[in-house]
């Protein structure tokens, strides 16, 4: 079964094949287009979220070294130094004196800082110094044990920032503290006098870093070195594992970002070391890195709508103008077919279609022609076939014949009757032939055979003749009344106006694929000049020699073809030889002919 009509068209199918390439290069357009823009904007808000945590960077580092410069203040003050190395004083007011004075010193500092919970210095003897009065020391927690305190022991002077803690060596005082704590050394570097410690209150760097906000659900966090939290907005959730963090792949990234593989929950890590130990890392949620991804969905959706709509008006604009010249001609066509060939199609602009109707045209005019042709080849040939009847029953013939007859009839030659009288109706007969044009070469020779009795019948002495066609080319088909003109112009015109008996040869010959039937006398014959009109169409109004040997000649060429017809030879004095060339082609059957 096939396609539907109209998917066979050629404006259905080119309609179609422009839809389809311009679906493909919208979707394949679009497509790019999302993901780029997607891809832009990831990158601008990673962009954005680097810059955002290196100013938060910058911001802690500040406050980092603000407690550093504090602890080199009091490492490098004489007072606090001479204070630690004593082992005893001389009075109890001179030790009252010291501590008086350091902590007048450690209490100027948190004057102006707020953010800034306690200063403190622990002694290597038991001396505890604070820069809040108020604050006396926990009696249930021995603070050399504290991890932030022997870090700072370890590090041999050098500052060291403790994660996010509570704060337990005060008594009734548990603050939510970062400690930075240093180890203060004799100025000669050799002992050990005690521990400097300032704690920075966590509110204030949760109260700097809460507010920053990274989409709807980002946020900030910060690291140590051995991965504890110093701080997290969420810090409650993680300690109770409820919440979990890329801990090990932050560690891993020293400045960077990465992406975790969790589905839909897919989280973006900005991580910037802090130079001090600390991380500070962004995090984005990826499905809110494009705010609007669901407005720039639905718009390329929009967008590509309509692109499609334009692009089905567009094919079936670009599909009817290429197929409109071709149902044209397709028009055209039909007229053809109902015969009407006085059409010219207009030749369209397109190249293509132009030459196609050009090429349309010149076929319909030729077609035209050959018709035209053909009409007049047929009017030529049922006048010839006139001619070649009325030369058949030429009425000075049949009274000279009949003549002969009662002249013979009275003359008591009643044999002579019967034989002359028995050919004329044979000669009759054969010519009649069914009223088919062509017929056999032996139906020809049998014509020309009984015309000739009769001519010898009349003629007597003055005339003889001789017959020698081939059994070979009998069976083949040729025109009927070709060979009683040339034999009758041989006996009018050659024979007759010669002195003593006249001779007429009929003979056959084949050459390749042709066959010759030739007609020779020994007449008075004939010079070029005549020879040459004989085959030339006379003026109206005149006949000669030659009006029934044209006939046949036109005859000839009429049936089959240009090359064949005939031919003459002839010599003044000697003879003329009159040549048919026709075709060697097999003769018709009955079922052939219908």
């Amino acid at each position: 079964m096939g396609s539907p009509a109209r998917f066979r068209s050629i404006q259905t199918n080119i309609a179609l094949a422009f839809v389809l390439l311009i679906l493909m290069t919208i979707f394949i357009m679009s497509f790019t287009s999302y993901y780029l823009s997607k891809d832009a904007v990831q990158a601008n808000v990673q962009a954005y979220t680097t810059e955002l945590v290196r100013q938060v960077d910058s911001n802690i580092e500040t406050y980092v070294n603000g407690m550093k410069y504090i602890s080199d203040l009091v490492a490098g003050n004489r007072t606090v130094r001479e204070y630690l190395s004593k082992t005893s004083f001389a009075s109890l007011a001179e030790e009252k004196q010291y501590k008086a004075a350091i902590a007048d010193f450690l209490g100027s500092m948190l004057v102006s800082r707020t953010d800034i919970a306690s200063v403190n210095i622990y002694g290597a003897n038991g001396q505890f110094v604070s820069g809040s009065p108020e604050l006396e020391l926990n009696p249930y927690i021995d603070i050399r044990t504290l991890n932030w305190f022997t870090k700072a022991r370890e590090a041999g002077g050098r500052s060291v920032i403790s994660p996010s803690h509570v704060q337990p060596v005060f008594k009734d005082r548990y603050s939510w503290v970062v400690s930075l704590s240093r180890q203060l050394r004799s100025e000669d570097g050799t002992r050990e006098l005690g521990v400097f410690w300032v704690d920075l209150n966590f509110s204030v760097m949760n109260d700097m870093l809460r507010n920053i906000n990274l989409g709807d659900r980002g946020y900030l966090f910060i690291v140590d070195t051995e991965g504890k939290i110093v701080y997290h907005p969420q810090q409650q959730l993680i300690y109770s594992n409820l919440k979990s963090e890329q801990i090990d792949r932050v560690l891993a990234v020293k400045n960077g970002t990465f992406t975790s593989d969790e589905g839909s929950g897919s989280r973006m890590y900005t991580v910037q070391d802090s130079g001090f130990g600390w991380k500070i890392v962004g995090v984005s949620y990826v499905d809110e890195l494009i705010g609007n991804q669901a407005e720039v969905r639905y718009s390329f959706l929009a967008l590509g709508l309509i692109c499609i709509f334009m692009a089905i008006l567009l094919s079936v604009y670009l599909s009817q103008r290429v197929s409109r010249p071709i149902r044209q001609l397709q028009t055209y066509m039909k007229e053809v077919e109902k015969g009407n060939f006085d059409i010219q199609v207009p030749v369209p602009r397109t190249i293509e279609v132009g030459r196609l109707a050009r090429a349309f045209n010149i076929m319909v005019g030729k077609i035209k022609e050959l018709m035209t042709q053909t009409v007049r080849d047929q009017e030529q040939k049922r006048k010839s076939e006139m001619n070649a009847l009325q030369a058949q029953i030429n009425p000075h013939f049949l009274y000279n014949t009949l003549d002969s007859i009662i002249w013979m009839a009275e003359s008591n030659k009643n044999k002579e009757v019967v034989l002359m009288t028995s050919a004329l109706a044979k000669l009759f007969r054969s010519s009649i032939s069914r009223g088919e044009e062509l017929v056999p070469i032996h139906n020809e020779i049998e014509h020309i055979t009984n015309y000739l009795m009769i001519q010898k019948m009349r003629y007597k002495n003055k005339l003889d003749y001789e017959i020698d066609i081939a059994e070979s080319v009998r069976h083949y088909p040729t025109i009927k009344v070709i060979l009683q003109p040339l034999v009758e112009n041989a006996i009018y015109h050659g024979i007759k106006k010669k002195r003593g008996p006249g001779m007429i040869a009929i003979s056959s010959e084949e050459k390749g694929g042709d066959i010759l039937l030739t007609v020779r006398d020994n007449g008075i014959g004939m010079d070029e000049e005549t020879v040459r009109k004989l085959l030339l169409p006379f003026p109206p109004g005149q006949g000669g020699r030659g009006v029934g040997v044209l006939n046949v000649h036109e005859r000839l060429r009429l049936y089959f073809g240009p090359p064949y017809g005939l031919s003459f030879a002839s010599v003044p004095g000697e003879g003329t030889t009159a040549t048919i060339r026709i075709p060697k082609s097999l003769p018709q059957t009955e079922e052939e002919t219908g």
